[in-house]
């Protein structure tokens, strides 16, 4: 599978911005889609992820109530909704997708880069 990630950008604190992360080339449905975030300086770290099969999703402590992942099977993308942005979600974000069968995410998209400002 190959991912294509977009919609960063630089927004005031509280404001909302919404990732895609586009997925071609193998079945959508068998697969985790993860969103993961790395801020200067940081580990990167896991954000939110969904099961393509039956939209199970899982979402960090930090991002709970404010985060939303959500999937479009049809255009084979994934989106993670972000409001209430604050100035500690400033990171790259990036897209993973994993097959279900394995734990590591194996493919991953290239980085977009969110700014949020107080």
């Amino acid at each position: 599978v190959q991912l294509q990630a977009s919609g960063g950008g630089s927004v005031q604190a509280g404001e909302s911005l919404r990732l895609s992360c586009a997925a071609s080339g193998s079945t959508f449905s068998s697969y985790y889609m993860g969103w993961f975030r790395q801020a200067p300086g940081k580990e990167r770290e896991f954000v939110a992820s969904i099961r393509c099969s039956d939209g199970t999703t899982y979402y960090t402590d930090s991002v709970k109530g404010r985060f939303t992942i959500s999937k479009d099977n049809a255009k084979n993308t994934v989106y993670l909704q972000m409001n209430s942005l604050k100035s500690e979600d400033t990171a790259v974000y990036y897209c993973g997708a994993r097959r279900t069968t394995v734990v590591r995410y194996e493919t991953w998209g290239q980085g977009t880069l969110v700014t949020v400002s107080s």
